[in-house]
């Protein structure tokens, strides 16, 4: 309904696990044929970011995070290590030991990652502490993220905590609300953030993400966040608009979108 009146969608997400090819398979199984230039993973900014800035080439990556980072890196020709592959690595303390770290490493990504462990913890900071000029990345800080319906869990700011606690540096964020993704898109599709409408479930990312862009936003309350949370006297982030469900849209059909 949306495309049929000229607007150009573009879904924005901080999960970092996966890739904008990975998406996009997501989004055929829903039923929806969705472009990889629409999708704008925190995996995706990471690989942006380093772009935008000139990263050498030469340099590596240390990943901190799944595979949809490493496949983002991979796409923009980028050398990179970590990952999952470092999940299983343990760290035998015996008197005298020092643990060797890739003086190459140039930048530090962190993001969502279930299988974080120490020896992640200690190369990061390695990398970060000692490693001159070394960047210190976060997809993204979310305190918690929805991996089953049964229950919040820790999200990826416990891993970006971790990482900035041991290393006394706070990261440079990349996901929402840092504005980063939203200036890439203005600028990319050659779009006036005044033109932008946010809509997302969740006031502490989405929403602030559109109100530090400058866009208008539209909270649903199909997911994060409830009626109860944005009427708290407690909370401070208010959207422009709120509904209940993304498909509310279609009773707007008849008027003006």
């Amino acid at each position: 309904m949306l495309r049929s009146k000229g607007k150009r969608l573009v879904f924005v997400t901080n999960n970092s696990t996966k890739s904008r090819k990975q998406y996009g398979k997501k989004f055929e199984t829903l039923g929806l044929n969705v472009s990889e230039e629409e999708i704008f993973a925190s995996s995706f900014a990471a690989a942006a970011y380093l772009k935008s800035i000139d990263f050498p080439k030469d340099k590596k990556v240390y990943v901190i995070g799944e595979d949809g980072i490493l496949k983002e890196l991979e796409l923009a020709g980028y050398q990179y290590l970590g990952g999952p592959e470092d999940g299983g690595k343990k760290i035998e303390l015996k008197p005298g030991f020092l643990m060797e770290h890739d003086e190459d490493v140039g930048a530090v990504v962190v993001g969502f990652d279930r299988h974080f462990n120490y020896y992640k913890i200690q190369y990061g900071t390695l990398c970060i502490r000692e490693n001159p000029g070394c960047l210190f990345i976060a997809t993204n800080r979310d305190a918690v993220t929805h991996l089953t319906d049964a229950q919040e869990w820790a999200g990826g700011g416990s891993m970006v905590g971790a990482i900035s606690g041991s290393t006394q540096r706070e990261p440079l964020v990349v996901g929402k609300p840092s504005t980063f993704m939203m200036d890439y898109l203005a600028n990319k599709f050659g779009i006036s953030k005044s033109q932008i409408c946010m809509v997302g479930d969740r006031l502490d990312t989405d929403i602030l993400f559109g109100q530090n862009g400058g866009c208008k936003t539209l909270l649903v309350l199909s997911g994060v966040t409830t009626l109860a949370m944005l009427q708290s006297p407690n909370n401070s982030i208010q959207p422009d608009f709120y509904t209940n469900k993304i498909s509310d849209f279609l009773s707007l059909k008849a008027a003006a979108v």
